[in-house]
């Protein structure tokens, strides 16, 4: 039994027959489309099948373009609020879970903040969509706000994870002995939990700004007229017509989220 149990608690997924085959594959299926459309950004020619040379004609092409600069300007500024207001509600919600004594109901509230990550997300769009509705035919009000509160609404569990991360992460006793030389918890938050907790803050607040940048469904089903964010306007363009201009915009969104989510790496990852 012993020697059985020495036998299997060695075994190995890599050595599976096919693993090294399967994951190849796997690899690329995710990532040679994602390969393809960033070379097709700089075709020089107009058609998205035949390489026609290198250029980088297209990316000055959406440059200048009004409606992408429009769409682009209102997706920074709604993806800038909605990092800011979820940062700021899962920082709050990090501490209440994390700096405090195991209470009745924990769980729940864990599983509250992190809803949006575990129900699809065109769920989550249909019921703001309903929500805002009955509160804009109430009101009459047609704004911003409702892009914003929804961003903000979903973004929250994005910003809390690596929030409460470093707050698990840290020495607490560094907070008690502040606490023992009479510093007040305001005191002892702004000097001791929040100079170790701003990595996280940080990491959080770029992750939430990331996934306000990309998010399609539900801006697809909150926006209102002439508030088309720069993915909504590229599939607003891919229902009609598609052309080499979607590339490059796709590539330089892509090349964002990419550098964002190294430096969110770089700040939470653990100092030897």
């Amino acid at each position: 039994m012993t020697s059985w149990f020495s036998r299997n608690r060695l075994f190995s997924i890599y050595k599976l027959p096919g693993f090294t085959f399967i994951a190849i594959a796997c690899f690329l299926m995710l990532y040679a489309p994602i390969v393809t459309l960033v070379g097709y950004s700089f075709n020089a020619g107009t058609s998205l099948a035949l390489w026609e040379g290198i250029s980088i004609r297209w990316y000055f092409s959406a440059w200048e373009n009004d409606q992408v600069q429009e769409a682009t300007l209102l997706s920074l500024i709604i993806a800038l609020q909605a990092a800011l207001y979820s940062t700021i509600l899962a920082t709050m919600a990090a501490l209440g879970t994390t700096r405090t004594r195991p209470f009745r109901g924990q769980t729940a509230i864990y599983t509250m903040i992190n809803q949006p990550l575990m129900v699809p997300e065109i769920v989550t769009a249909v019921a703001l969509l309903i929500v805002f509705a009955t509160i804009k035919q109430a009101t009459g009000y047609q704004g911003l706000v409702y892009l914003v509160a929804s961003h903000t609404a979903f973004c929250i569990p994005f910003a809390y994870l690596p929030i409460r991360a470093r707050l698990e992460d840290m020495d607490k006793t560094l907070e008690t002995a502040a606490a023992d030389l009479y510093a007040t918890p305001w005191r002892c938050f702004r000097r001791v939990t929040l100079p170790l907790l701003w990595p996280g803050i940080l990491g959080g607040a770029m992750l939430a700004f990331v996934i306000s940048l990309d998010d399609v469904v539900i801006t697809e089903f909150v926006k209102s007229a002439g508030q088309d964010t720069l993915p909504t306007y590229m599939l607003g363009q891919l229902r009609r017509v598609i052309t080499p201009e979607m590339n490059a915009i796709a590539s330089a969104l892509l090349a964002v989220s990419i550098i964002l989510v190294s430096l969110i790496f770089l700040l939470n990852r653990k100092k030897s």
